[in-house]
C-alpha cells in the first residue's frame, strides 16, 4: 500500500510542480489517464534519514502542500491514531526532511475524527 501511495505521490507531485513552474492551477487528471501512465517503480520515501510510515492503525491519507510557501511540495501524512498529522519539508527532487507534527500555537494539532 506504501508502495502505492509513493507512486500516486510522485505522480501528483510532478503535475504540481509542472503547473507551478507554467503558474498554472493543476488540472484534474482522470483515474483512467493515471493508470495509463508509465510509473516509476516503487521506492519508499524518506524523511531526513528515516522511511516513511505511519502508526498503528495506518489509514494515513497523503498528501503534497507547500505549506511553507517555498515553492517546494510539503508532504503531509494523517494519523489515525489520535488524529495527529505529520509535516515532513519538501527538500525538492522528492526528497524530505525529518517529520515533525503539525502544531497549533505551540500545541500539536489534533484533527479529531467522526467516528
Amino acid at each position: 500500500m506504501i508502495q502505492v501511495a509513493s507512486i500516486i505521490l510522485r505522480a501528483l507531485a510532478a503535475a504540481i510542480v509542472a503547473a507551478s513552474a507554467r503558474d498554472e492551477t493543476p488540472k484534474y487528471v482522470s483515474p483512467d489517464a493515471l493508470i495509463a501512465m508509465n510509473f516509476h517503480p516503487p521506492f519508499r520515501l524518506k524523511g531526513g534519514d528515516e522511511i516513511i510510515n505511519t502508526e498503528n492503525p495506518g489509514y494515513a491519507c497523503p498528501c503534497l502542500a507547500d505549506i511553507d510557501r517555498d515553492g517546494k511540495p510539503d508532504l503531509l501524512v494523517g494519523q489515525f491514531a489520535g488524529g495527529k498529522i505529520r509535516v515532513y519539508k519538501g527538500l525538492g527532487e522528492m526528497k524530505f526532511g525529518p517529520g515533525e507534527w503539525l502544531k497549533a500555537d505551540g500545541e500539536v494539532a489534533l484533527v479529531p475524527g467522526i467516528w
